[in-house]
Formats: structure tokens, C-alpha cells, sequence
């Protein structure tokens, strides 16, 4: 029987891949002179504990912990590139988070209620029509959005580096040798991208939403409010399913959509790009074992 290989995770940063095991993460980042510089540090002891054994509940616990991963690791990528200590922890990386969580709410699920809603008063249409016409907004606003910042020269190179991390991740799976000419050969797409949770959990609103018929308009935005951490944690329950039965005929149909969108968010890395990717993934192994004796 063969052995189950860890799961491995990663995000894209400036000029740079950070890739987190379940006891450590590790950003390596191609500084202005060239030189890959790579930060090391623990994971919270979240990650290990008995809570994101529990459905559901440890989609939303480490998702909220990601995101704040994530902020803290473009921080100090942007920091690599400007030569400044500027750090963001504490409150004030909380802050910057809620405050980005807030924004994101209000565009991609306030504004296309609020158009939902006005569709039944001004246009006659029907709960169930207008509730599927906000899902379409909601839709084409994720992916205008996402295709807009690819255009901007400076997202594509990090949509480079977010394809070396998904290249990197699949030679591990596979068993490859991680040099960069070899991990170049591997497919930009990866079944456990985030662009792949972000359309799985709009592509559910849809559903969920559908469901609750006619609202006054109070309670119909705040119903997206509040059953956002509901889609959330049936979004992270449903990627994680597909991962793990990706070798099914059905299932490798069933994320098709989210294979696809990831070509929007992806690019193919250099060689180069690869280099600094790879240092990510090994830096993260080498403080995994560390940990584990």
C-alpha cells in the first residue's frame, strides 16, 4: 500500500512562493539583488490541534489563520524588494484584515443582493429569478476582478510565482525530482488552489441562497453576512473531498470549472521563478523534520 503523502499548501508573494507544511512555513524571496533570501518560522499550534479534525468548524479556523499567514508573508516579501522593517502583526494585521474582508464582502456579496433585490422591485422578477441573477453578478464580478489585476504587470509576476508554487506541489505528489527544469514539465493547476475554494464557494451561494426564497431587503443582505462562514466551511469541506478523490472520472469532471479559472490566476514561472519556489519547498521540509524530532 502505498504511503499517504503530506498535504502541503502555499500562496504566491511578491517576487517570492511561501509554502506551509503542518508545523512550519517558509517564504523564499529573489531579492532586488538577485540573491533568494528564506524565512523560516513555526506554525501556531492550531494546526495541529483537535479542532481542525472537526467538519466544517476547521474550514473557517484555518482559513481566518490563513489569511492572516498570508498578509504577514506579503508584508515581509515587500519588504525584501523596498529594504524597509516595516511589520505587521498584532492588531494592526487583524485590523488589515478585517478591513479587506469587509470590502470583499461588500462588493462580491452586498452589491449583488442589493441588485438581486431591486430586480424583484423594479423588474417583477421572481425570488428564485433574482436570487440567480445576484449568483450571475457575483459570478462575472469574481472573474472581471481577477482578470482585470492579471492585466497589471506587476500581479502577472505574481501569478507566476503562484504557478511555480502549484508546479513545485504537484512534482513533490508525483514523485519528480524538484529542479527546476524538471518541475517546469508539471501543470500550472492544482486541485487545492485557492482561486479553486473561491469559485466553489460562490458557485454554493447560488445554491444556498436560492434556497431562502423572498427577503425583505434587511434580512437579505444580512443573511449574506451571516451564512458566509456556513458557505465557507461547505466550500473548504467540498475541496477537500474532491483532493482526495481526484482520481475519480466524476470528480476530475466535477472540478473542471475550477482547473479552468485557474488560468486566470496562474502563469507560466521562469526558470528562475522555479529556483526560488523550490527553495520555499525544501526551507518548509527541512524545518518539518527539525520540528519532528
Amino acid at each position: 500500500m502505498q504511503e499517504k503523502l503530506p498535504t502541503y499548501g502555499g500562496q504566491a508573494v511578491i517576487e517570492g512562493v511561501m509554502m506551509r507544511g503542518s508545523q512550519s512555513l517558509a517564504i523564499a524571496m529573489r531579492a532586488p539583488n538577485h540573491e533568494i533570501i528564506v524565512h523560516t518560522e513555526p506554525l501556531s499550534a492550531i494546526y495541529r490541534s483537535r479542532i481542525l479534525k472537526i467538519p466544517f468548524l476547521r474550514g473557517l479556523i484555518a482559513l481566518w489563520d490563513a489569511l492572516g499567514l498570508g498578509m504577514r508573508a506579503l508584508t515581509l516579501s515587500a519588504n525584501v524588494q523596498s529594504g524597509e522593517e516595516e511589520k505587521l502583526e498584532g492588531p494592526a494585521l487583524y485590523l488589515t484584515l478585517g478591513v479587506s474582508l469587509a470590502l470583499g464582502v461588500a462588493i462580491f456579496f452586498l452589491a449583488p443582493a442589493l441588485v438581486g433585490q431591486l430586480g424583484e422591485h423594479f423588474l417583477g422578477m421572481n425570488a428564485w429569478w433574482s436570487n440567480l441573477a445576484e449568483g450571475g453578478i457575483r459570478l462575472a464580478l469574481l472573474i472581471a476582478y481577477i482578470w482585470l489585476i492579471g492585466r497589471v504587470p506587476e500581479i502577472r509576476r505574481v501569478f507566476a510565482y503562484h504557478g511555480a508554487e502549484h508546479k513545485t506541489i504537484n512534482a513533490f505528489e508525483a514523485g519528480a525530482e524538484l529542479t527546476p527544469q524538471s518541475v517546469a514539465r508539471f501543470p500550472l493547476e492544482h486541485t487545492r488552489c485557492g482561486t479553486a475554494f473561491l469559485l466553489t464557494l460562490v458557485l454554493l451561494s447560488v445554491v444556498l441562497f436560492s434556497l431562502l426564497g423572498p427577503l425583505p431587503v434587511f434580512w437579505r443582505l444580512a443573511s449574506r453576512v451571516l451564512l458566509l462562514p456556513v458557505l465557507a466551511g461547505l466550500a473548504y469541506e467540498y475541496i477537500r473531498w474532491t483532493a482526495a478523490h481526484v482520481q475519480s472520472p466524476l470528480v476530475r469532471w466535477m472540478i473542471r470549472p475550477n482547473l479552468a479559472l485557474q488560468r486566470l490566476t496562474t502563469r507560466e514561472p521562469s526558470l528562475e521563478m522555479l529556483e526560488v519556489s523550490i527553495a520555499a519547498f525544501n526551507a518548509m521540509r527541512s524545518k518539518e523534520t527539525q520540528l519532528s524530532v
